[in-house]
């Protein structure tokens, strides 16, 4: 890490612990800026950090630019949902790259699929089951291919036996799945402020992960 990166990794702390009063407190107007910065000085760290692999930082930056995508789209009116989803499976498709030209560890690969099954066999099926049963019966394909996705991310991050990036793949995991639930199961008073913390803690590790 460099000087220049620790500073913007305090102003993305600044910005993220902003962005988790502002969802508890439901001022979509603070979230506005919180929301997109956050994001914004993390992908500042991740450029002026120095990293193991130039290579693996620069498809981990795409997918944090994606991620950024995303985080503005779930921002805009609900006809935008879809494209938000788009690009946060553009962003972990970015993401499984530069994971996997990493080292790989086939036996943290073997956990990390052990890991996605019982999610998916517990968590993942719930969710479809939901979006099926629900008035957005028409988002049952992207959902299960964002499943797929996002799964094969984390079983990518597993695979590099590095700690850093099993917790960040894993939280955005846990983010997503705490999202779906809140969206097409249960909506909790809790929900989106887990969500968020979940979602930029994991982001935040697979950044470190790079160093």
């Amino acid at each position: 890490m460099t000087s220049t990166s620790w500073v913007l990794l305090a102003v993305t702390l600044a910005f993220a612990l902003s962005d988790w009063w502002a969802t508890w407190a439901d001022r979509a107007d603070i979230r506005r800026l919180t929301k997109p910065a956050t994001l914004a000085f993390l992908i500042g760290v991740a450029v002026t950090l120095t990293p193991v692999d130039p290579t693996i930082r620069t498809w981990m930056v795409i997918g944090l630019v994606l991620s950024l995508a995303g985080d503005v789209f779930l921002m805009l009116p609900e006809k935008w949902f879809v494209a938000g989803l788009g690009s946060f499976l553009l962003g972990h498709i970015a993401y499984i790259d530069g994971l996997q030209l990493a080292p790989r560890s086939w036996g943290w690969t073997a956990v990390g699929l052990a890991a996605v099954v019982v999610a998916i066999a517990t968590v993942g099926r719930r969710v479809v089951q939901g979006v099926a049963a629900g008035d957005q019966s028409d988002m049952v394909v992207p959902v299960i291919a964002y499943l797929v996705v996002i799964s094969a991310m984390v079983v990518s991050a597993f695979g590099t036996a590095a700690p850093w990036a099993i917790v960040g793949a894993s939280l955005f995991y846990a983010s997503d799945a705490t999202l779906a639930w809140n969206r097409f199961l249960e909506q909790r008073r809790f929900g989106p402020l887990a969500v968020m913390i979940t979602y930029h803690l994991g982001q935040i590790g697979l950044v470190a992960w790079l160093v």
